[in-house]
């Protein structure tokens, strides 16, 4: 498999696409980063609790908001896990729930190294 078809190869983080948004301003960056940090563990410990209670309509609310933020910071692939999530939060339709949230775990654990070492070079 080439590394270009390797979805585990890839970067969670589009920096270029979030840099122009950003208008390269490192200071936001650092800002955005730190909310994100915040906001997302507490987000995604309220999207499991909605799982374990099977409240569809509680996940596709949080998932949109996953969605949102993971859109903003250009993090591409978690952003169309959390949308597909929240496609089945719409459709209630709770088959392959678990395995969608583990997905979107283990590329928010991608992330964050990406985010920390984003953060390491705008302080510097």
């Amino acid at each position: 498999m080439t590394q270009q078809n390797d979805p585990s190869s890839q970067v969670a983080v589009n920096l270029p696409e979030l840099l122009v948004r950003i208008d390269n301003d490192r200071d936001l960056l650092l800002e955005l980063i730190e909310i994100f940090k915040e906001e997302f563990s507490q987000l995604f410990q309220q999207l499991q609790e909605h799982v374990v209670r099977g409240d569809m309509k509680a996940v596709e609310k949080t998932c949109h908001g996953l969605r949102g933020m993971l859109s903003g910071l250009s993090a591409d692939h978690a952003a169309t896990i959390a949308a597909r999530l929240e496609q089945m939060g719409r459709d209630r339709d709770s088959s392959g729930l678990n395995d969608a949230v583990a997905l979107l775990d283990r590329e928010y654990k991608k992330l964050l190294p990406e985010l920390d070492a984003f953060m390491t070079k705008a302080e510097s």
